[in-house]
């Protein structure tokens, strides 16, 4: 850590300095990232209470610290799988995607495209690449072309993608026709894939309607075999005597409401009726007699 200020900063740059090689040695050596993202915010803080913060282009200029700082920041997130919170963090002290700088919206488009999220980077990268300052970057060209393969390509973006490298003036003819042709030959990828989908889809849709089928004409056939025999009982039943279907239905009567099985003089009762509950049943069971026919 830097023990003295640097010639020509002021104390609190010198501290967001000192905070920043804490925080890199946190990350880094200790793996401390909670710890490391807290020095990162401290030292962003010194540097907004600062003046003169955003003078300067050399590597160690106050600007340069706010950025490696927000640097350390957003990969101690990362590694406590706080990605999500990366961008509203970073717009604590940059307040506008515009004002990001080329090292930063790097590291976020490479980090939501690998964590699948590419479309949280549309808006931001469309602004930044929008913003006329950022043109006179000499990392505008490799940050377009990252925008394209790793937000507007995955997202199928063509339209948009083509609008954009034609409407850009920093680029020469021989740079915008190998864009143009990426952008062909992504899209053509893209319909093919699609292509595939869609008849992968058609055979699943086919086969699961077969096995529907098969299930559906089974069904059908074990409703059929239980409508016959639930018919069959049916006019077994309407076969047996009235007089003994009532007698049968009194009898059940008797146990349940007014037969009490625990007094012993129920006992020869209970005997009686289960025998002629056996040869109810038997009844039930033995083969269908027509009634014989009367002259």
């Amino acid at each position: 850590m830097s023990g003295a200020p640097a010639a020509g900063w002021s104390p609190l740059p010198a501290q967001a300095a000192s905070l920043l090689e804490e925080a890199a040695d946190l990350l880094v050596l200790h793996r401390d990232f909670a710890a490391a993202l807290e020095r990162c915010e401290a030292g962003c803080g010194s540097l907004e209470l600062g003046t003169g913060t955003g003078s300067g282009s050399g590597p160690e200029s106050p600007a340069e610290v706010k950025c490696s700082l927000c640097v350390v920041g957003i990969q101690a997130l990362a590694e406590m799988n706080r990605w999500r919170e990366v961008l509203s963090w970073l717009l604590r002290y940059y307040q506008f995607p515009g004002h990001l700088p080329p090292k930063i919206l790097e590291l976020c488009i490479l980090l939501y495209s690998k964590v699948g999220e590419p479309q949280v980077m549309l808006e931001v990268g469309s602004t930044w690449l929008r913003n006329l300052s950022n043109k006179r970057l000499p990392e505008y060209s490799s940050l377009l072309e990252l925008y394209l393969l790793h937000v507007l390509l995955p997202l199928g973006q063509f339209k948009a993608a083509e609008e954009l490298v034609d409407s850009c003036d920093v680029l020469n003819s021989e740079q915008k026709l190998a864009f143009l042709k990426t952008i062909c030959d992504s899209q053509c990828q893209w319909t093919q894939q699609e292509e595939m989908h869609s008849t992968d889809e058609e055979e699943q849709d086919k086969a699961t309607e077969t096995v529907l089928g098969a299930v559906s004409q089974k069904l059908l056939t074990m409703l059929t075999l239980l409508r016959r025999a639930l018919r069959s009982m049916s006019s077994h039943f309407y076969l047996l005597p009235y007089k003994k279907m009532l007698l049968a239905t009194f009898l059940l009567y008797l146990v349940v409401v007014r037969l009490d099985p625990a007094s012993p003089t129920s006992l020869p009762f209970l005997c009686k009726l289960v025998q002629l509950f056996r040869q109810a049943w038997a009844a039930v069971l033995s083969p269908i007699h027509r009634p014989p026919i009367q002259d």
